[in-house]
C-alpha cells in the first residue's frame, strides 16, 4: 500500500533542481517524488505503460549485468566516459530508468529519472534499492509542466519520448532550457525514413484486424521479436512498437531546426549526417551537418540496417553560452 507524505521545509530546500513555484506541488510516495499529472495526452501515455513498462528488466539480475549490457552500446559507453564524475544528469521519460541507473552506477553523479508512469518508476526504484544505487532520484511528473530549474543539468537525455507527446517541438523547447551553458542535450526520435519497416508491419497488423493471427505474422517479420527473449520482453516491445496510441516521426533536419531555434549547437547524429560511417566519440564531433543528399542517404540507410530496428535516430547538441548584458 502506497503512502504519500508532504515535503518538509528541509526537503523543499534541498530540491534545488525543481523550480521553486513547483516544489509545493510535490509529495513523497515510497521513495518517489510525485505530482498530479493532468495533461490529457501525457495521462494517456502514462496509462498505456502501466500495463507493460518499457524497457523490461528481464535478464538483469543486478547492477553489474545491467551496466554490462547497457554499455555494450558503443555510444552509451562513450557517453558515460565523456560525462565523467560529479555531474548532474536528467533522463526525461526514463521509463523503468535502466539508463539512469547505469549512468549512476560507479559514479558520484546526481541522476534524476523523470517519467509520467508511476509503475515504471517503481520498478526502477526497486532495482536501485536492491542494488544499493543511492544517487538516483525518481520523479513522477509531466515534462510539459516544466518542473525543472533552468540551467541546472550538465546532461539532458530524452530518447524515445517526444514522439509520444502532443507537441514534440514544444517539449524540446522546454527541456532545452534545463541544461547548463556548454552542457549536452541528447534527443532520440523515430525517423521518418528509418521507421518505414515498422510502419509497414503496423499496417499489416491493422489490415488483419489486430487479430492473434496478425500478431503472429508480424512477430515473425520483426527482427527483434525473432530473438531469444522472455515473454515479458517481447510483450513490452510489441506494445511499444505496435499498439502505442501516439506516434510521430521526424528527420535530422527537423531536429537541426529545433536546435537552431533554441540556442543549441548541433554536434552530431546517429546515423551520421555526412557520408562517414564510423561512429565518432562525442569529444571528436565537430558539428558537420553534411548536405541534404548526405542526410537523406544516411536516413534511407536506416531502412536496411538491423542496428536501426525501430527506426530511432539520435541527435547530440551542446547548449550555447548565453550572452550576458
Amino acid at each position: 500500500m502506497s503512502h504519500q507524505t508532504a515535503l518538509s521545509i528541509l526537503e523543499l530546500f534541498f530540491l534545488e533542481y525543481i523550480k521553486k513555484e513547483y516544489r509545493s506541488k510535490l509529495c513523497w510516495e515510497d521513495g518517489i517524488l510525485r505530482d498530479d499529472i493532468t495533461q490529457h495526452t501525457t495521462r494517456e501515455v502514462a496509462d498505456f505503460y502501466q500495463t507493460s513498462p518499457f524497457p523490461n528488466y528481464q535478464g538483469f539480475e543486478n547492477k553489474a549485468s545491467l551496466t554490462r549490457v547497457i554499455f555494450e552500446n558503443q555510444f552509451l559507453n562513450d557517453l558515460k566516459n565523456h560525462i565523467g564524475l560529479n555531474k548532474k544528469i536528467v533522463e526525461v521519460g526514463s521509463g523503468t530508468s535502466q539508463l539512469s541507473l547505469a549512468l549512476a552506477t560507479g559514479t558520484n553523479n546526481f541522476v534524476l529519472a523523470m517519467d509520467p508512469t508511476i509503475h515504471s518508476l517503481k520498478i526502477g526504484r526497486d532495482f536501485a534499492r536492491k542494488n544499493n544505487i543511492n544517487n538516483v532520484v525518481f520523479l513522477n511528473a509531466d515534462l510539459f509542466a516544466d518542473p525543472i530549474e533552468n540551467g541546472f543539468f550538465d546532461v539532458v537525455w530524452c530518447s524515445g519520448v517526444l514522439h509520444h507527446t502532443s507537441d514534440p517541438e514544444k517539449g524540446f523547447e522546454i527541456i532545452s532550457e534545463w541544461v547548463i551553458d556548454d552542457g549536452l542535450i541528447i534527443i532520440g526520435l523515430y525517423n521518418s525514413f528509418g521507421r518505414l519497416r515498422t510502419n509497414i508491419r503496423q499496417i499489416i497488423f491493422r489490415l488483419f484486424g489486430k487479430s492473434n493471427f496478425a500478431k503472429r505474422i508480424v512477430s515473425k517479420m520483426d527482427p527483434y521479436l525473432r530473438r531469444e527473449l522472455s515473454a515479458e520482453k517481447k510483450q513490452a516491445w510489441w506494445r511499444d512498437q505496435y499498439e502505442h496510441p501516439i506516434e510521430t516521426k521526424f528527420t535530422i533536419e527537423d531536429v537541426m531546426r529545433w536546435f537552431d531555434q533554441n540556442n543549441v549547437e548541433f554536434l552530431g547524429s546517429i546515423p551520421c549526417a555526412t557520408f562517414e560511417s564510423d561512429l565518432k566519440s562525442i569529444k571528436d564531433m565537430r558539428g558537420d551537418r553534411g548536405t541534404y543528399v548526405t542526410r537523406l542517404y544516411a536516413q534511407l540507410g536506416m531502412v536496411f540496417s538491423t542496428s536501426a530496428e525501430g527506426g530511432l535516430f539520435i541527435t547530440i547538441g551542446q547548449k550555447k553560452k548565453q550572452r550576458r548584458n
